[in-house]
């Protein structure tokens, strides 16, 4: 087995999805009158099935079971870029939320976390962390402010069913940027009213995937030279990436009509059959089937395409479940039992392990969609082992993927001003794809004229 960075492990879904979530007013009263603590916590996406809230539902009581002296309430929300930060201003986010790896760093270090370093130190798993997943919660000081989990590296879901209606074998996913062209044209023509390929393109994740796909060509968004950061967006490997849009749109008409989708959107489109392929976060079947009831058969997932290039590699992300500041010891101690119950539990304790993985199967949810390791070696093969009789997912059709992730090499997103790049990039790509004409140069060039003085203003 590779590395921990470099090595793919078959997860438990987590019920929070892919998404980032937030929800109701933070600060409930810690001391209810009869000695228990309450929180409200984020629980899942808006318009996700009802059994998928039954599942979620299950484990909060089951948490609420084992800790009589704390009640837990939950809210549903989708975090989204554009909307995030009002909320967390507005004092309108749970007591325990979600925020990205690209945001975690930034907010802890403006005081809008809670510091648990305490709290997390009377756990047992602490020290078992993949140290650079961990990292994404801890500051200068080795301080924690979160717990990371679901991390996820990017691939290109598809459609098995369309594949076949196209003529096409699911089983051999195209595995580079021509043969993605070549299929998305002839889904394109065989299948009407279906786009062979897209991607997102609004609320930030226009940005997100065109980072990921100029990863794959070997560029990058922001590079670093001494103690600077460089936004460099205007790069061979960028201008590739939307040249290749431009080229599948009005060359090839292979990207249907509707050029405005977010990350709910283009879940929605492609659940719809309306797309064919599209990028996307290793672990999305969790989402498409809670919020879209997909059908894990007809789902494939196979690696995002790497040029030659030897810095071409797979952009990963993920997520760190956080404290409110505004949240009083008691309700921080809790947090932190409902979070090491929720998203860490299950990855370290064999019981845990099981009783969340039968939940989600008898709830009809996925359980083996992939994910990146949390913890290590030794911690991912015993997991894997506790929840073996439960995985319900066709793993073959997951393993163009996960035969493969073992040898390309993952990289972290952007780390500065990197919501605020995603949306500027947003704006690029819209214009690509509706604009024939459009100058790349130009437009790459505005972007980072702009994200710099974010970049620079920011120190």
């Amino acid at each position: 087995m590779k590395s921990p960075s470099r090595t793919i492990t078959l997860v438990a879904a987590t019920l929070a999805g892919v998404g980032l979530l937030a929800g109701c007013s933070a600060g409930s009263n810690a001391a209810d009158t009869d000695g228990k603590t309450t929180i409200t916590v984020a629980s899942l996406i808006p318009g996700s099935t009802k059994e998928a809230f039954k599942a979620f539902d299950d484990r909060v009581k089951a948490f609420e079971k084992a800790n009589p002296k704390i009640t837990v309430k939950t809210e549903e929300y989708q975090w989204t870029g554009a909307t995030f930060a009002s909320q967390l201003a507005g004092g309108t986010l749970p007591d325990v939320f979600n925020v990205p790896f690209t945001d975690s760093k930034t907010l802890l270090q403006n005081g809008q976390l809670a510091d648990i370093t305490s709290e997390l130190q009377k756990q047992s798993y602490t020290d078992k962390f993949n140290p650079k997943v961990l990292d994404v919660a801890k500051d200068d000081q080795g301080h924690l402010y979160g717990v990371p989990y679901g991390p996820y590296g990017m691939g290109i879901s598809y459609n098995r069913a369309i594949f076949t209606e196209a003529g096409l074998d699911p089983d051999k996913p195209p595995t580079t940027w021509d043969e993605v062209r070549a299929d998305a044209k002839t889904i394109s023509e065989k299948v009407p009213g279906t786009a062979g390929y897209m991607q997102m393109t609004s609320g930030n994740t226009g940005g997100w995937e065109l980072t990921t796909t100029t990863y794959a060509r070997g560029g990058r968004v922001e590079v670093e030279k001494g103690d600077k950061t460089v936004v460099t967006t205007a790069n061979p490997g960028t201008k590739a990436a939307l040249q290749y849009l431009h080229d599948l749109r009005w060359d090839d008409d292979s990207m249907g009509s509707n050029f405005i989708y977010d990350w709910s959107g283009i879940n929605q489109a492609f659940a719809a059959g309306q797309i064919a392929m599209y990028p996307s976060g290793s672990d999305v079947l969790t989402s498409l089937v809670q919020q879209n009831g997909f059908d894990p058969e007809d789902y494939g997932l196979a690696t995002i395409p790497l040029t030659d290039s030897k810095n071409a590699g797979v952009l990963s992300g993920g997520n760190v479940a956080a404290v409110s500041p505004k949240a009083d010891d008691a309700q921080k101690a809790a947090a932190v039992k409902w979070i090491s119950f929720y998203y860490v539990s299950k990855l370290t304790n064999q019981k845990d392990a099981l009783a969340d993985a039968t939940v989600l199967a008898r709830s009809g949810q996925p359980v083996g969609v992939p994910s990146l390791p949390v913890f290590d070696e030794k911690t991912y093969d015993q997991q894997q082992s506790w929840i073996k009789s439960e995985v319900n997912i066709p793993l073959e059709n997951v393993s163009p993927f996960t035969d493969k992730i073992f040898d390309q090499d993952v990289i972290p997103e952007p780390a500065k001003s990197t919501q605020d790049l995603y949306g500027a990039l947003d704006s690029v790509v819209q214009s690509v794809l509706t604009d024939k004409n459009a100058d790349i140069d130009a437009l790459l060039k505005g972007v980072d004229e702009k994200i710099q003085a974010k970049v620079d203003a920011a120190k």
